[in-house]
């Protein structure tokens, strides 16, 4: 966990409790309005809770906690949620950050390079050699920041993905006996 004070607020970089579910989702759909695509975004935050803290968490969130003063409730303004993907070249694990998100008015405070720093910090001390990410062509407020950290682009990849009818109609399509189990 990591803490910044000035003479105004606090904040704070830590885990995410089941108590951030609600402040974790709205930022997820700040995040789908910034990309052009909240008509995409369908998550609700019992999603968000089963994924981060049910019996089996496939994914994990920090956040920033903003404190305005002693006497101000404290206020999550971004958070980092990702998971562990695993390179087959290097045999151990990695982070993929799925998204990364401070509001726009807490932008240029530190607070995503808090959060980018917190996870390289997570693979230092896990062993993983990795922290990965995407991020649309046409971001490049982003893409400078990342380039300013050090992060290179992996130009010569293509992401591709499957959904919906095309998700669906693919699992259909295996021709060979699947063995149980």
């Amino acid at each position: 966990m990591s803490e910044q004070t000035d003479h105004r607020t606090t904040s704070v970089i830590r885990r995410a409790t089941p108590a951030d579910v609600d402040a974790i989702t709205g930022l997820i759909y700040e995040l789908a309005e910034y990309e052009k695509a909240r008509h995409e975004c369908t998550v609700v935050p019992a999603q968000i809770e089963t994924a981060l803290f049910g019996p089996a968490p496939a994914a994990f969130a920090h956040v920033v906690e903003v404190r305005a003063d002693d006497s101000a409730a404290p206020v999550i303004v971004g958070t980092a949620l990702w998971f562990r993907n695993f390179s087959t070249w290097d045999g151990v694990h990695g982070i993929y950050l799925e998204d990364l998100y401070v509001t726009p008015e807490h932008r240029g405070a530190g607070y995503g390079k808090a959060l980018l720093a917190t996870l390289a910090e997570e693979c230092v001390a896990q062993g993983y050699t990795r922290l990965a990410w995407s991020v649309l062509n046409w971001n490049t407020p982003s893409i400078g920041f990342y380039e300013s950290l050090g992060a290179v682009a992996q130009d010569e990849w293509t992401t591709y993905r499957l959904s919906g009818d095309a998700l669906a109609e693919l699992s259909e399509l295996s021709e060979l006996p699947r063995q149980a189990g």
